[in-house]
């Protein structure tokens, strides 16, 4: 959903603190900011932070934010409600003003050029605002208009972005009979009227049904693809974003406590070493045995709750347990790595303490 320049009538989708910002970066309220040169980061990097601290008075919302993205990659902000994924994502759009720090988004200053950055980047909020009175195309062209797209262009912009997201059928029905998943389908349409090369996604996947969910995350996935965009996509629901994110971040307590590939925090949660389900066929005891003959395995111990094995090793041996099984007459009907799981890495490397908020 593109967020008015001039603030305009659209439905508030942010809080008070953040409009009392917002209006204050559009006034042109200066203040001091780093050169780009001050912002050591990845050269391909289409977003970058460093040091970004967002603090309402005593309240610290984020703490010291290091962060780059590159182009055509999904990350995930991942984090519990109140983590201060929100805030980030509001500084990072110029619609909340930094206590500290600096960012760039697609090389412009958010805090001195929001204006500039909002013509690039597309931003779908958690409670994403519309017309219910109007259409769905109708409210669509209200956004072409606040971005000055001429009328045919608008047009035809509009009509293939409504079939990119299966709502050619309901697209002159009033947008208050759609159901929350056809809306954030509208809002994702909404927010790419303008073509921006990167698309904030806030809470994407909340409320909506699991069909609902698996639609939207293709749909992503598809504009990451066909559009070449860079998506940042913010989220509490770690199970329903993980088949999406190329990167992630852990977000807790306004602090980025680790980032990088899902693989990558799996060998940090797991400090260093994979433990790997083991379930065969045949005498138990002999499945032992050629568990412990296999290159790489450093201990095999019995699941306490579960009737498999369990196998440590410092690589991925995977296909070499399930050879030496085979070969051994031990048909595998169980094999899993631990520690893929999103939440179940979160909750490793995440301290308890920092984490008293809800996340699924």
């Amino acid at each position: 959903m593109t967020t008015p320049p001039d603030e305009g009538p659209r439905p508030a989708v942010r809080g008070i603190r953040a409009k009392r910002d917002s209006r204050r970066r559009l006034a042109g309220a200066a203040r001091p900011s780093a050169a780009v040169g001050e912002l050591p980061a990845d050269p391909r990097a289409v977003i970058v932070a460093r040091g970004l601290t967002k603090r309402y008075g005593d309240f610290t919302a984020v703490d010291h934010l290091d962060l780059d993205i590159r182009p055509g990659e999904v990350f995930g902000l991942l984090g519990p409600n109140g983590a201060g994924k929100t805030t980030t994502v509001l500084m990072l759009l110029g619609l909340s003003e930094p206590t500290s720090g600096t960012a760039r988004v697609v090389g412009l200053d958010p805090a001195r050029q929001p204006l500039e950055v909002k013509s690039h980047v597309g931003y779908l909020p958690d409670n994403v605002g519309f017309y219910g009175n109007l259409s769905g195309r109708e409210n669509m062209r209200y956004t072409a208009r606040l971005n000055n797209l001429p009328g045919s262009v608008a047009e035809a912009r509009i009509q293939g972005l409504l079939s990119d997201v299966r709502l050619s059928e309901a697209a002159d029905r009033r947008v208050d009979t759609y159901s929350r998943g056809m809306r954030q389908r509208l809002g994702i349409a909404d927010a790419l009227v303008k073509e921006p090369s990167v698309l904030i996604l806030d809470e994407p996947t909340i409320a909506i049904d699991p069909s609902g969910v698996d639609e939207i995350l293709a749909l992503l996935r598809r504009l990451v693809t066909e559009r070449n965009l860079t998506i940042l996509l913010s989220s509490h629901i770690l199970g329903q974003v993980q088949s999406i994110c190329d990167r992630v971040g852990f977000f807790s307590a306004g602090r980025l406590i680790a980032q990088g590939r899902l693989a990558e925090l799996a060998g940090l949660a797991g400090g260093g070493q994979l433990t790997f389900e083991v379930g065969a066929e045949g005498d138990q005891a002999d499945v032992e045995r050629v568990l412990q003959t296999v290159i790489g395995v450093k201990r095999v111990t019995h699941d306490p709750v579960d009737p498999r094995w369990l196998v440590v090793s410092s690589t991925d041996v995977a296909a070499s347990l399930t050879a030496a099984l085979t070969a051994a007459g031990h048909p595998v009907v169980h094999l899993r790595r631990r520690g893929e799981d999103l939440l179940e890495i979160y909750r490793n490397l995440v301290p308890e303490e920092t984490d008293g908020r809800r996340i699924a």
